[in-house]
């Protein structure tokens, strides 16, 4: 009788066992998964406040010049300012898709009226030879190219993390532990995919 008890205890708990080790790994795999778009999303950030750092300099270098186009100036510094904001949001839950939608409306918004900016800039030749304005806007396209290589990262990361929560049978643990998808930070318009050129030569 004790026998037969141990063996169905046995053949009950080998089982569990696994089962047991199968939602562990699983949910340890989505939790690495997750920290991983996470911190690709927090060097996002890091350019993107080296950019919202910039504009102002650029804008105040470009006051003097641009007296009379005083909407322009205030149109850039109000876009920024919304796009802080978006990213500060989308810094508290990165992967969030309101957020992110949020952030990517707040920066195609910011890299339209940097656009109108720089565009404008060309009928100034002395703001055009301003060495002040060319090491801002080298700057500011440099910092450009690092947002757009971080958010390639970051995108693969989600992407990574999004596939591996909707795979059988990991979709179970990710359904049980509310492993919510994650959100691309996609830029919506084709011709803002490539960062803005920038040249006062």
């Amino acid at each position: 009788m004790i026998e037969t008890i141990l063996i169905l205890v046995i053949v009950l708990a080998i089982p569990l066992f696994f089962i047991g080790v199968f939602m562990i790994s699983g949910y340890n795999r989505l939790v690495g998964l997750r920290n991983r778009f996470k911190n690709a999303f927090a060097q996002i950030d890091v350019q993107l406040k080296r950019r919202y750092d910039l504009i102002p300099n650029l804008v105040e270098t470009a006051k003097g010049y641009l007296k009379h186009e005083r909407e322009t100036l205030e149109a850039v510094i109000q876009a920024r300012n919304t796009a802080v904001s978006a990213n500060a949001a989308a810094g508290q839950n990165p992967g969030d898709p309101a957020a992110m939608k949020q952030l990517a409306g707040a920066e195609n918004m910011l890299t339209a009226t940097l656009g109108r900016l720089f565009a404008l800039s060309e009928a100034y030749p002395d703001l055009k030879a301003n060495t002040t304005m060319n090491n801002l806007t080298e700057e500011l396209t440099s910092t450009e190219n690092k947002v757009a290589f971080a958010r390639q990262a970051y995108n693969d990361s989600v992407m990574t993390y999004n596939t591996a929560r909707e795979r059988v049978p990991t979709n179970i643990i990710a359904g049980m532990f509310k492993f919510d998808a994650a959100e691309l930070f996609e830029v919506e318009k084709p011709e803002q995919r490539e960062a803005p050129k920038v040249s006062f030569s």
